[in-house]
């Protein structure tokens, strides 16, 4: 479970609710027809947007948001690593077994590739190219909530606009003035909560998450290929340690050897 994600949505509507309370009576800032028109105008333009299937993989991306990370850089090059020496120890077959205790589809399928002989530019191309499409799906899964920071604002102001006109139509009657530019101004502030509170924090930490991935599948990719070439276990750990922050090298030279041997073992 990733704290940080929980946390931050907690924090971000509890804090707005609280501020509201100040404010005297929180069933001021409740205005039905307000919540129609941001929610109703924002969900129904990215349903527009995009097919359901998208839109089903972009909620499958809302797991992926407050799941903690397993697959970390460090972690993955430390079973490199030891892949690397029982390689260079008993040859490329002896990796068979490893690959099916993998739980990582990806690393699984390269080291398989690996094993059954396949050609070092073909396995490359294989794996590059499955990354990619892991990317576009990302990016795809990002643009849902992209196009929702995008649209609730949009229909915050056109909220305003309604509200605007119904104040201008009711000037006759001071008594519906108030409902008017009620709805007017909350539509605003509905339009910039859910674009600021929920959308561009969630397109945000799916960017994050998506990089983290994208990086632990390059580091795959490269520690596959030099696994295949038959490379000394040391330059394969420095070479996937150049894809890490100074910090983070520092941790998998303290913490891979743990790691490698319980791999190994």
């Amino acid at each position: 479970m990733d704290l940080a994600s929980i946390v931050g949505l907690f924090l971000g509507i509890t804090l707005v609710i609280m501020g509201m309370f100040m404010q005297g009576n929180i069933l001021m800032f409740l205005d039905v027809p307000s919540i129609f028109i941001v929610l109703g105008g924002t969900l129904g333009g990215v349903i527009l947007a995009y097919s359901f299937k998208q839109l089903r993989s972009a909620i499958k991306g809302l797991k992926i948001i407050f799941s903690q990370t397993n697959d970390e850089a460090g972690d993955i090059i430390s079973i490199l690593v030891s892949f690397a020496e029982k390689a260079r120890r008993e040859g490329l077959l002896a990796l068979e077994e490893e690959a099916y205790d993998l739980d990582d589809e990806f690393l699984k399928k390269g080291v398989q590739l690996v094993v059954d002989g396949t050609d070092p530019q073909l396995v490359k191309s294989i794996l590059e190219t499955e990354l990619t499409f892991l990317e576009e799906r990302h990016s795809l899964n990002r643009g849902v909530f992209s196009k929702g920071a995008e649209l609730a604002p949009a229909f915050g102001m056109i909220g305003t606009l309604i509200g605007l006109i119904g104040m201008l139509a009711q000037l006759d009657d001071p008594t519906q003035l108030g409902g008017g530019m009620s709805t007017a101004l909350i539509t605003t502030l509905y339009g910039a909560l859910l674009a600021n509170v929920v959308f561009i924090p969630l397109a945000e930490k799916l960017r994050i998450k998506s990089e983290e991935e994208i990086l632990s599948k390059e580091v795959m990719i490269e520690g596959i290929l030099s696994i295949q070439a038959g490379e000394n276990p040391r330059i394969v750990e420095e070479k996937l340690k150049a894809f890490l922050s100074p910090s983070s090298r520092s941790e998998v030279s303290e913490e891979g050897g743990a790691v490698a041997r319980d791999v190994a073992g």
